[in-house]
C-alpha cells in the first residue's frame, strides 16, 4: 500500500510518498509536535580580552669565534666527531634532522673540537651552539 503524508521538520513541511508493506499493521498518525523556540537568553557581558601570551624564551645569542651554531631546529641524529679532535674546514661534524631529512652540519673552520654541547637524540633550536672549535 502507497501512503502520501506531510511531514515538517524544523519548520520546513516535506511532501513524502511511503509504501507499506502488506504484513506491516497500519499505524496511526500521530499529531504533529511543535517544539517551542529555545529562549532566548540575556547577552553576555563584554569583557576585556585576554591578556597577551608571555614572551618566547629569548632565541640564542651570536656565536662566539669557534662556536658551530645550529642551522635549523630538529634532532641530533649522528657526531661525527669526537672531544679533541683535529677537523679541517669543511669536515662533517654532525647530522640533524628535520621533517624526515638530515642535513649534515661542516666546520665553518679549521681546528681542534674543544666542547661538544650536543649528542645524539637531543633536540636542537635554530642558533643553538652545538659544538666549539679551537
Amino acid at each position: 500500500m502507497i501512503k502520501k503524508l506531510r511531514v515538517t521538520v524544523d519548520g520546513i513541511t516535506y511532501d513524502v510518498t511511503v509504501e507499506l508493506s502488506d504484513n506491516a499493521p497500519a499505524a496511526p498518525v500521530a499529531a504533529p509536535v511543535v517544539a517551542a523556540p529555545p529562549p532566548v537568553s540575556a547577552p553576555l557581558p563584554v569583557t576585556a580580552p585576554p591578556p597577551p601570551p608571555p614572551p618566547a624564551a629569548p632565541a640564542a645569542g651570536p656565536a662566539g669565534p669557534g662556536d658551530v651554531p645550529s642551522p635549523l631546529a630538529g634532532r641530533v641524529t649522528a657526531v661525527v666527531v669526537a672531544l679533541g679532535q683535529e677537523v679541517k674546514e669543511g669536515d662533517h661534524l654532525l647530522t640533524l634532522e628535520a621533517m624526515k631529512m638530515n642535513t649534515f652540519v661542516f666546520a665553518p673552520k679549521s681546528g681542534k673540537v674543544a666542547e661538544l654541547k650536543a649528542a645524539v637524540g637531543d633536540a636542537v633550536e635554530e642558533g643553538q651552539i652545538l659544538l666549539k672549535i679551537q
